[in-house]
């Protein structure tokens, strides 16, 4: 009998070893863990079945965010805060990573990290998730 391969790519075991590698207070289970980067408290969930993983942190309550600020995170979406993203869900302003599980490698990792810090950091300033600003000519 032909025994099947395991998965190449990420999975929940390998991004367990690399959540531990980068993170203090990691708290959790494959799947759903809670950990400290640099005093950023953020959570990575997956989603082996479906592919899906996401690294997120909670940014602002968003009942007390003007339309102004909230129309400058939906700009920096585009433009500053690359792989990384500002979205809401319950109420909350959250920093985003958002990928296939499986292509996700460990450089990509590191960077979804660092991007998600960086977008809680520099909310209510540059609203970037680093130093590269995409820029796109005016249309």
């Amino acid at each position: 009998m032909i025994k099947a391969a395991e998965p190449m790519g990420m999975n929940n075991h390998r991004l367990e070893l690399l959540i531990r590698d980068v993170a203090e207070l990691v708290v959790g289970d494959l799947g759903a863990w809670r950990f400290d980067v640099d005093g950023i408290r953020m959570y990575c969930i997956t989603d082996e079945y479906h592919d899906r993983m996401r690294i997120i942190t909670p940014v602002a309550n968003v009942d007390e965010l003007t339309a102004e600020v909230l129309s400058r995170c939906m700009e920096a979406n585009f433009d500053r805060a690359l792989d990384a993203r500002y979205c809401i869900h319950h109420g909350t302003l959250w920093g985003a990573f958002i990928h296939p599980l499986r292509a996700l490698d460990e450089q990509q990792f590191r960077s979804a990290i660092a991007q998600v810090q960086q977008v809680a950091r520099n909310f209510g300033n540059t609203y970037s998730s680093g130093p590269l600003i995409f820029g796109a000519p005016q249309i």
